[in-house]
């Protein structure tokens, strides 16, 4: 697992120099709003997502460098949906990976067109000449991106997440079906988008799906039971406030041993999906343990 630690913290620094060349401050009246799409944007975080890219990439030797706008691209739209997240109108957070939160930090109209700022660049990064894929792999990443990040992916996950403060009666499966649109989609495009760049087989992207699928739904499981267990410190944002809140999770639908059981039921399903990428997809088997095995 050390190794997999080194190779997620080299992706993220890799992550934060690269949107730091893609987003220079102006020196204009819009210098405000681009210096806090950067502060939320390259604040640290573990580029998970990002790193799923490489890796899916890499299954198909496909060049990092190339790989890697991918990745920026997703953690821009990944890094977006936080900062509305934490809106007050959302779920008012005043801490987001050990800092203030972007509204916190600016004010919430800088944060809402900061978000806007993130998603619309995202689209740009991969849509540019400089994205050195052809024509028509960059146009289905971008459709792709856009449909996972839609109203049939986070954005409707996050309605129904937001439904869920409010409705005592939501089942498990109203609960996963909610989890795999906010948490699952993005996952997904990580972990297929390589094989969209390859040109990969439908069987190849199928796996991946699969994959993405489990490991999205163990990385909320556990994100539900560190809600429970973990500290404010060490999540770097507020802790137990799903339970404060009576809302449906899977700890409140499932009871927490039951929880860890199904995480880790989830982590190994999602290791045998990529039995036909062999030993090229060691730190992939590794990210699927690393997940239910974090304390933040």
């Amino acid at each position: 697992m050390t190794n997999l630690i080194a190779a997620i913290k080299e992706t993220a620094a890799e992550v934060r120099a690269k949107i730091d060349r893609l987003l220079p401050v102006p020196e204009t009246v819009e210098k405000r709003v681009v210096e806090a799409m950067r502060y939320s944007s390259m604040a640290g975080g573990k580029a998970l997502r990002p790193f799923m890219v490489l890796q899916s990439a890499s299954l198909f030797g496909i060049d990092k460098a190339r790989a890697l706008r991918v990745a920026v691209a997703l953690e821009m739209v990944h890094c977006y949906s936080l900062i509305h997240d934490d809106l007050p109108a959302m779920d008012n957070d005043d801490m987001r990976r050990g800092q203030p939160t972007c509204h916190k930090q600016y004010d919430e109209a800088t944060a809402i067109l900061a978000g806007d700022g993130l998603l619309t660049r995202a689209f740009g990064v991969i849509a540019s000449e400089h994205c050195l894929f052809e024509p028509a792999i960059r146009i289905q990443l971008i459709s792709e991106l856009s449909k996972a990040a839609g109203v049939n992916g986070m954005i409707g996950g996050q309605m129904l997440d937001i439904m869920a403060e409010t409705q005592e009666d939501m089942s498990l499966s109203e609960v996963i079906r909610l989890q795999k649109m906010k948490t699952g989609c993005l996952f997904s495009f990580a972990c297929e988008s390589g094989a969209i760049m390859a040109k990969a087989s439908y069987e190849d992207r199928q796996a991946l799906k699969s994959y993405a699928r489990d490991i999205g739904l163990a990385f909320q499981i556990t994100d539900d039971i560190l809600d429970v267990e973990g500290d404010e410190q060490s999540m770097g944002k507020a802790v137990r406030k799903d339970l404060d809140a009576h809302k449906a999770t899977f700890i409140s639908l499932l009871g927490l041993e039951k929880a860890k059981e199904q995480a880790d039921s989830l982590s190994y399903q999602a290791i045998a999906a990529l039995e036909r990428f062999d030993e090229k997809a060691d730190y992939l088997r590794d990210l699927a343990r690393y997940i239910v095995e974090r304390r933040s």
